[in-house]
């Protein structure tokens, strides 16, 4: 069995390419929708996020596997 692992931070980035192809949503919200998690990322939320993040991958491999 073949495990592949992509990070978040390019799967966002690819879907966020998609959507401003596909004009579901505008440059402008993804813009916003950016500065919001860089400043977002120097927050105390920061950790909490990263650890839910974390423990929804390793439900879902769980499942996956």
């Amino acid at each position: 069995m073949t495990t592949f692992s992509i990070s978040a931070v390019v799967l966002l980035g690819i879907l966020l390419v998609v959507f401003i192809r596909n004009k579901s949503i505008k440059l402008g919200y993804t813009l916003l929708a950016v500065l919001f998690g860089f400043f977002l990322a120097k927050t105390s939320a920061a950790a909490p996020i990263q650890t839910f993040l974390t423990q929804i991958a390793t439900t879902v491999n769980q499942i996956t596997h």
